[in-house]
């Protein structure tokens, strides 16, 4: 399998599958990205490589929203047990696990 990646970012932003129409001209047309900071690299990924490798590229603060719980655990917590509780509970470990760069 072949992944298209963008040379500016190192990240890979579309993969080509083979007989489907995910080629180099779908990522610079749906991604916007310039035909010459794309290149295509051989490499061999799994779906959950696949998935990892796309999870990873994203920044910590959204992997911070993605992680957080619902709105409605959280008020619920405060609620129940204060914002101290709130902040060490529900906050404080996803910012440890995600900090800031």
């Amino acid at each position: 399998m072949k992944v298209i990646r963008q040379i500016s970012t190192d990240k890979i932003v579309f993969r080509e599958k083979p007989h489907t129409d995910k080629t180099i001209e779908n990522a610079v047309i749906i991604k916007r990205i310039s035909l010459s900071d794309l290149e295509v690299v051989d490499r061999t990924l799994t779906e959950d490589e696949w998935t990892k490798a796309l999870y990873d590229q994203l920044s910590y603060s959204k992997k911070r929203k993605e992680e957080y719980p619902h709105l409605e655990d959280q008020l619920d917590k405060i609620y129940h047990d204060g914002i101290d509780a709130w902040k060490a509970d529900m906050i404080k470990p996803v910012k440890d696990k995600y900090p800031k760069p």
